[in-house]
């Protein structure tokens, strides 16, 4: 590793948003919106994109704490839990059935967590039986599940294949036994890539791995062995990406110290070493944090400028309307965004009074959408425009001023108004989309709210 490189990783390495959204969560204003606001943008996009939406749906429940995870869940090994949460997630989905004239045409649905596979096979089929009963569900459509090996078994891979599912992501992080335990997180191979036999016995055409780097006591060496093992395992799609330090969010991340951590120069030779590895072994890097094989939906989706990025990362479909459903769950009508209740006794109690249980959320200016599609475009595509006919020229002066000190690191190059991400900016991305982040820079906010950048 060279000088020049450790300087920008020292100067780099800041905390920043991952931009699954523009703007970011904690520069919504949400006396823009109210529910009624809310559900007029849902109707007018359900109609402009004649009824076609993709469904996420958060199910927060896992047995164990994993001590990384800075996601919204609920630890419990009450399994009694399931019934009451799916009642309340139908109902939701029925309020929003409600406001529909046409019938819904569901290109994707997403199951996220928590642990999805904390819940029975049984009551997921139902789960998803009740979203579709009353929709149209698209040929070419793309049914995902998140899922904890541990806790995931042969039935249910079998059971949602039925209601048609053909997705699957393996949380696995590492193998290195230190850092699982650290993480409290043990999983063995054997385990993992028993649920990946299972899933190519049930046809799921595309299987996703995420490993992470940058954990506790992790090593090169620790990537090492956990790119090879996930090499065997021959997954189509593998999300590599940088831990996520937020203790003051996430309480148990205060089982570790910062000194356990690798510093910034430590994660960028793990991400170089796993990236050399992925690379030889025939995944083709695309977007922030995405390794993919050429026949990949989503490395196809990149080549042919239809990938697109939102609260559950890169995705193969750029669509404008996600209903959210389920305790802290975000919606998306593309000039709105609402975010559910987090706790789960509340998000049931107004559900069960009839009340949507929106707690946060912003509806965009012009600004917004405008500077929401240069992000998406960087994010996306490594390039973007910031067009004078459609930005305050104010704006685009302080930008251009802010981008010019990363061109002269060697991450962008500027063509007038012409942003180009560079080989070596595109380790930087999230540093180059701050450059054009005018809420950040209006409404900066002096306390912990973003993890840092490298």
């Amino acid at each position: 590793m060279n000088n020049t490189i450790l300087d920008l990783l020292h100067k780099y390495d800041v905390p920043s948003p991952r931009y699954t959204s523009y703007p970011t969560v904690p520069y919504w204003d949400f006396s823009t919106i109210d529910e009624a606001k809310w559900k007029h943008a849902v109707v007018n996009t359900f109609t402009a994109e004649n009824g076609e939406m993709c469904v996420y749906i958060h199910l927060p429940f896992c047995e164990n704490l994993c001590t990384f995870c800075a996601c919204n869940k609920r630890i419990t090994k009450n399994h009694k839990v399931e019934d009451p949460y799916i009642t309340a997630v139908l109902k939701e989905w029925g309020m929003y059935r409600a406001l529909f004239t046409t019938i819904p045409v569901i290109k994707e649905i997403h199951l996220g967590g928590g642990t999805p596979t904390f819940f029975s096979a049984d009551n997921l089929v139902q789960l998803i039986k009740g979203i579709t009963a009353d929709a149209l569900v698209k040929d070419n459509h793309e049914f995902s599940v998140e899922v904890h090996p541990n806790y995931t078994s042969e039935e249910h891979l079998a059971k949602l294949a039925t209601v048609g599912f053909n997705r699957i992501s393996l949380g696995i992080q590492d193998f290195d036994p230190k850092v699982q335990f650290a993480i409290n997180r043990i999983q063995t191979f054997e385990k993992t890539k028993e649920v990946v036999d299972w899933a190519r016995k049930y046809n799921y055409d595309s299987i996703n791995v995420d490993l992470i780097y940058g954990l506790p006591h992790q090593t090169i060496k620790s990537i090492e062995l956990s790119v090879t093992l996930v090499k065997t395992l021959s997954p189509d799609r593998i999300a590599f990406y940088s831990y996520a330090h937020v203790p003051w969010k996430s309480k148990g991340q205060r089982h570790y110290t910062e000194d356990d951590l690798p510093v910034a120069s430590e994660k960028w030779a793990m991400y170089n070493r796993g990236r050399e590895l992925l690379e030889e072994a025939g995944f083709e890097s695309i977007g922030m944090d995405h390794f993919a094989l050429l026949s990949d939906k989503l490395f196809v989706a990149a080549k042919n400028g239809n990938m697109h990025r939102n609260f559950m990362g890169y995705t193969t479909t750029k669509s404008k309307l996600i209903i959210g459903l389920g305790v802290s769950s975000i919606s998306d009508s593309w000039d709105a965004f609402a975010q559910n209740e987090k706790v789960v006794e509340v998000y049931e109690e107004k559900i069960r009074q009839g009340i949507l249980p929106l707690v946060n959320g912003h509806l965009l200016i012009n600004e917004d959408s405008i500077i929401r599609k240069n992000i998406l475009e960087l994010m996306c595509e490594n390039e973007t425009h910031l067009d004078s006919e459609q930005l305050e020229d104010d704006f685009i002066t302080s930008a251009l001023s802010r981008l010019q000190e990363l061109e002269a690191d060697g991450l962008v190059k500027l063509d007038e108004a012409y942003i180009h991400v560079t080989s070596k900016g595109r380790s930087f991305i999230r540093n180059i989309c701050v450059a054009i982040d005018a809420r950040l820079w209006r409404e900066h906010k002096e306390v912990n709210i973003f993890s840092k950048a490298i």
